[in-house]
């Protein structure tokens, strides 16, 4: 681990690669060995950006949401085995488990009704009533903005209260958490401007954006039900800060997001024994049917796909393949990885065009480890 190499490289990733505003923290065993913050909050250079600056994350949110149903399922004397139908009577598939539910597999990943991602009611009625996008068993793809009300009615349905609500109460509060899922007022200050990024037209017209920017392909259907927050001007705005939403709408910063992961390895105590097996452990692997490249999925977080030799075909999260945790769109990544302890957060307002950890990221891990 070579510290004055992710120095150098997180100061490139502004001279050469066009970072406006970041931070990186890295923790170890407990401790933080590393914070780094520059640049602006706004492309006008009016606000400094510091560690202290936050982002709405996209989908890093979906660990820490992942977590508090984890946490309820096990005081509960519920396992990710358990069906999801013993919870939430109204859950369309009375056979599939939790573990089948947050590894991306109940094919609910785009809905039918046309209904706003404001309107919890509404999402939860427009899955019950859904028909699956594919069977179960039959493969799997992300649920990229389903997933959150999938975690929430069942949160809900044990305690009478949101994620957002337990979040705070059971692990951002007690751990000084700096990541919010519905952001308070006293706040707003504090959140810099994302930019939206731009692609090459070889990267529009292959793969998984030649299936989102056509219509009616399921990949783009996934990515707009339900429908709102679409464009990145919109995720600028109060409303889509204090929202509230488990699978997108987190805002942080990157202490928060590297904190967080030192929990979820055991290296600050909150969670059982058996809620960080739950976090680590493999559920499904192969071709995504939304991502339309391989993935790996546990219980609500990513790992990197092995090959049959057990060898990794890709590190975003480093070369453990026990490491897990979960990309945000745009840039923002983070994870924890329980062998050698150490924990990554990363934040920034440019963004890339990309649903994987972007290549800013991605440097600094390879530099890191």
């Amino acid at each position: 681990m070579n510290i004055q190499e992710v120095e150098q490289q997180f100061s490139k990733n502004f001279t050469e690669h066009g970072e406006l505003g970041a931070s990186l923290s890295v923790w170890k065993n407990g401790e933080q060995i590393l914070q780094l913050s520059q640049g602006w909050c706004d492309k006008e250079k009016q606000r400094a950006w510091g560690a202290e600056s936050m982002v709405p994350v996209y989908s890093a949110t979906k660990g820490p949401a992942a977590s508090v149903l984890l946490m309820l399922l096990d005081e509960n004397g519920l396992t990710p085995e358990s069906r999801v139908y013993q919870v939430w009577s109204g859950f369309p598939n009375k056979q599939a488990t939790f573990a089948e539910l947050m590894s991306h597999q109940c094919g609910l990943a785009a809905l039918d009704e046309t209904v706003s991602v404001f309107d919890f009611d509404g999402v939860i009625d427009a899955i019950e009533k859904q028909e699956p996008n594919w069977q179960l068993g039959d493969g799997y793809g992300y649920h990229p903005r389903t997933f959150g009300f999938l975690l929430d009615k069942p949160v809900r349905m044990l305690t009478g209260k949101s994620i957002s609500e337990l979040w705070r109460e059971r692990i951002a509060d007690p751990l000084g958490i700096d990541l919010w899922i519905t952001l308070p007022e006293s706040e707003h200050s504090r959140v810099a401007t994302l930019y939206p990024g731009k692609a090459s037209k070889e990267e529009l017209e292959s793969g998984f954006y030649k299936e989102f920017n056509q219509s009616g392909t399921l990949v783009r259907k996934a990515f707009s039900s339900p429908k709102g927050l679409q464009g990145v001007h919109e995720m600028n705005t109060a409303k889509a800060w204090e929202a509230g939403l488990p699978a997108m709408g987190g805002v942080a910063t990157a202490d928060g997001l590297a904190k967080f992961y030192q929990a979820c390895i055991g290296q600050l105590e909150l969670f059982s024994d058996d809620v960080l097996r739950w976090m680590c452990e493999s559920q499904v692997m192969g071709d995504d049917k939304i991502l339309c490249t391989p993935t790996h999925f546990s219980c609500g977080f990513q790992k990197d796909p092995i090959d049959a030799s057990g060898n990794k075909l890709r590190m975003h999260y480093g070369p453990s393949v026990n490491a897990f945790g979960h990309p945000g769109a745009g840039g923002s990544h983070a994870f924890g990885d329980p062998d050698s302890g150490v924990s990554f957060g990363y934040t920034m307002n440019q963004m890339d065009l990309a649903v994987l950890p972007g290549a800013k990221s991605l440097r600094l891990i390879d530099k890191l480890f």
